[in-house]
């Protein structure tokens, strides 16, 4: 760690975990793609699971469809993957939403 002047850093801008806007998967509207920033946050025991379907963090993620019965299953794209999730698992996925 080191000091400078206010106004000296020459450190390229990058936003601080603060400025972040994370979110989860179930939260994520139709067709807006989004980032995995972490897995596991609610239930740890559906961490296991989601790795093992592929999800990892950094990967993209897209929000392609909901199902007609209380918006379940989500349908999501995971790299070049279509992938079925319960809400409940979308939830346990937190995400930084893109472009």
């Amino acid at each position: 760690v080191y000091w400078t002047a206010p106004g000296t850093d020459d450190r390229p801008n990058t936003p601080s975990a603060a400025a972040r806007t994370i979110m989860t998967l179930d939260q994520l509207e139709k067709g807006a793609v989004a980032r995995i920033a972490s897995i596991g946050v609610l239930d740890p025991d559906v961490e296991g699971k989601l790795r093992e379907m592929g999800f990892c963090e950094g990967d993209e993620v897209e929000l392609l469809a909901t199902g007609p019965l209380g918006g379940q299953p989500l349908a999501v794209r995971l790299n070049r993957r279509i992938v079925a999730l319960r809400r409940g698992e979308a939830a346990s996925i937190e995400i930084e939403p893109g472009r």
